[in-house]
């Protein structure tokens, strides 16, 4: 039986040594992505609940990553962009597993089509406290710093960031927490695309807009909670947002 060559999109697994049934729907699409005619697949941000530097070789993290690269290794491309929680992510990882880094704004051509691919969190304009938070831990600087701590301290740094982070998102509005209707429309006049794809809100689905009297579509991507969430294209053009 053949298949139509199919890309597959996916944010925001926040995996973690605890979410074992997440985790075996991760390793088992790794596996069976290559029989379903899938040829890229593309990681856009948060596949880690928190990942604190490439020299954290915790046994959880290491299954992962030999996932990954068995797959890269059967010939599939997987592309990743750095999200909110794992935006350590460094030259590390990306050469033990295979995957392709991402800018954190990213045009690409899809089957003729202009897309542009995000993590989603620059956005949310409107979340002034999030923001700020972001520039500072994505500081060169900061960064530096927090990658010669000891593993154990900053394990407890970032459990009290994740802690941090829950209060915030119980505490502000969902409306403040998505993307504003400025920040998508810069972005795509910026680009000049088709198509924008993002994650980071974890509310999945298909927008539909019109952007200088052009047709343009935003796909929000969904957050894997309970199930496995991914976004399919194929090469006739048919676009699908699945649970699994």
């Amino acid at each position: 039986m053949s298949y139509p060559t199919k890309v597959l999109f996916i944010s925001d697994l926040h995996l973690m040594p605890e979410t074992l049934e997440i985790n075996q729907k991760f390793l088992k699409l790794l596996q069976n992505a290559p029989q379903l005619g899938v040829c890229k697949l593309f990681i856009l941000g948060d596949l880690f609940e928190a990942w604190i530097g490439d020299d954290d070789h915790h046994p959880f993290h290491e299954k992962i990553i030999e996932a990954l690269k068995t797959a890269t290794t059967k010939g599939m491309r997987i592309y990743f962009q750095r999200g909110n929680r794992d935006f350590l992510i460094g030259k590390v990882f990306l050469r033990q597993t295979g995957c392709e880094l991402l800018d954190d704004e990213h045009p690409i051509k899809l089957f003729g089509t202009s897309v542009l691919l995000m993590h989603g969190d620059t956005l949310c304009t409107d979340d002034i406290a999030y923001l700020r938070a972001r520039k500072f831990f994505r500081s060169p600087i900061i960064q530096w710093f927090f990658g010669r701590l000891p593993l154990s301290l900053r394990r407890k740094l970032a459990n009290n960031i994740r802690h941090k982070s829950q209060q915030h998102t119980q505490s502000t509005k969902l409306t403040t927490m998505d993307v504003t209707s400025q920040a998508v429309e810069g972005v795509i006049k910026k680009y000049q695309v088709e198509y924008l794809i993002h994650g980071h809100t974890h509310q999945p689905n298909i927008h539909p807009l019109r952007i200088q009297n052009k047709k343009i579509t935003r796909i929000v991507l969904g957050a894997w909670h309970k199930k496995g969430n991914a976004l399919v294209w194929d090469v006739k053009g048919k676009r699908a947002l699945i649970e699994f």
